[in-house]
């Protein structure tokens, strides 16, 4: 959401980025800013890097950040600086606030990122590798990442950010990937070191630091594929699971856009709704579950997948339905033959969106079966039948059918 109101004037507003060679990486235009500037806004990091330059009034971020924010506002119209590192618009200050104050308005002179910098010590290509900020958010982000081969630049939040990288690198069958730790890039502190992240003894790490992984997957090791119907076996479930072929399908179905919410209902493992995350970051589900031991499970599971930011709502369709922000796609799963279950979901979908609800006992076939003859869509019967043992020999063992219905709210 954005507040953005009409410009207030000529760019009043400039993000400048520093790096760790304070001054002398700055350019002119971007030295005499910095110095006629009646305010300048900044962490205190910045603000001592800068510090031979500035002359008006220092503003340091205050907690929560919002309040700076606010703090800015209020001086729209007359000179702002923001002092940012590297580049202001990647996972920076300048994304914040370009959500509330129009492009018209400021300028940005950036300075290049930690991963730029990275790259070009290591020599790396930047449209060749995975790039992700952990600063300050959960390292379990970076699982989905973990490939044989794969190459990752990840920022950190402070100097224990290496060695909780290691840990979970060998706790998952990583153990031999390559860990080179790029401290305090482009100033006088700059240094770099190697560890395996099964051997990581580094110590005496920066706070500011940057990790280069090159990752090796051992023997069993937790690898999340990139297609749809990941094996059942990496779930942690107690047998209340869409099946792999099943969620293959039903998330084909639920056919995932950029920036759309999914309201899974009855989430019970949380696999479809994890599933409906890793397709692309920019996706979000809301995980219904009304026991408990299966809501904390779904938020464990969501970690174990590197979306930690899955919301997970303990309670019972259609009450715990009531106030949640509106979906795009609904995945009924379990308990939608419940009284107006479907009613409350449909009348919360967005115009345009979908609902897939699957079927396995009689009673919420017979839902599926009303609701279609109702509001049509369309019906699938999905059947799967695995090779087993039949004496000495093998033959099918048929699983339970699924019935499926799909509906989209015109």
């Amino acid at each position: 959401m954005s507040d953005i109101s009409p410009a207030a004037g000529p760019r009043w507003l400039t993000i400048i980025g520093i790096g760790e060679d304070g001054p002398e990486g700055l350019g002119e235009e971007a030295k005499r800013l910095i110095a006629t500037a009646p305010a300048v806004f900044g962490g205190a990091r910045h603000h001592a890097l800068a510090a031979s330059l500035i002359s008006g009034e220092r503003l340091s971020w205050q907690s929560p950040f919002e309040r700076s924010v606010d703090a800015i506002l209020q001086r729209r119209g007359t000179p702002v600086v923001v002092l940012a590192s590297g580049d202001p618009f990647l996972y920076g200050v300048g994304a914040t606030l370009s959500r509330h104050v129009a492009s018209e308005e400021m300028r940005t002179i950036p300075a290049p990122s930690a991963f730029s910098l990275a790259a070009s010590r290591l020599g790396w290509p930047l449209q060749d590798i995975a790039t992700i900020s952990l600063h300050g958010r959960p390292i379990d982000l970076i699982r989905p990442h973990l490939h044989a081969g794969r190459r990752i630049l990840a920022l950190t939040s402070d100097e224990k950010g290496p060695a909780e990288l290691a840990a979970l690198l060998a706790a998952t069958g990583f153990g031999q990937s390559q860990l080179t730790v790029l401290e305090a890039l482009g100033g006088a502190r700059e240094r770099q070191r190697n560890a395996l992240a099964a051997d990581f003894d580094l110590t005496d790490i920066d706070s500011l630091n940057v990790c280069a992984l090159q990752i090796a997957a051992g023997e069993g090791a937790r690898i999340l594929p990139f297609a749809a119907g990941i094996e059942d076996a990496l779930f942690e479930h107690d047998g209340q699971i869409t099946k792999r072929e099943i969620r293959a399908v039903t998330l084909s179905a639920l056919a995932p856009h950029h920036g759309q919410v999914l309201w899974d209902i009855g989430a019970g493992s949380g696999s479809i709704g994890i599933e409906w995350m890793l397709a692309d970051p920019s996706l979000k589900t809301i995980a219904i579950e009304q026991a408990p031991e299966r809501a904390a499970r779904v938020a464990r599971n969501a970690s174990a997948f590197g979306v930690p930011h899955l919301a997970v709502i303990e309670g019972e369709a259609p009450r715990a339905l009531i106030g949640l922000p509106e979906p795009d796609a609904i995945f009924l799963g379990g308990g939608g033959s419940a009284p107006d279950v479907i009613d409350t979901a449909i009348a919360a979908l967005k115009r345009g969106g979908r609902l897939v609800a699957n079927a396995v006992t009689l009673e919420m076939e017979a839902v599926l079966l009303s609701e279609h003859a109702k509001r049509g869509g369309s019906l699938t019967r999905i059947e799967i039948a695995r090779a087993g043992p039949v004496g000495g020999m093998s033959g099918w063992r048929p699983a339970m059918p699924v019935t499926q219905w799909c509906w989209t709210k015109g």
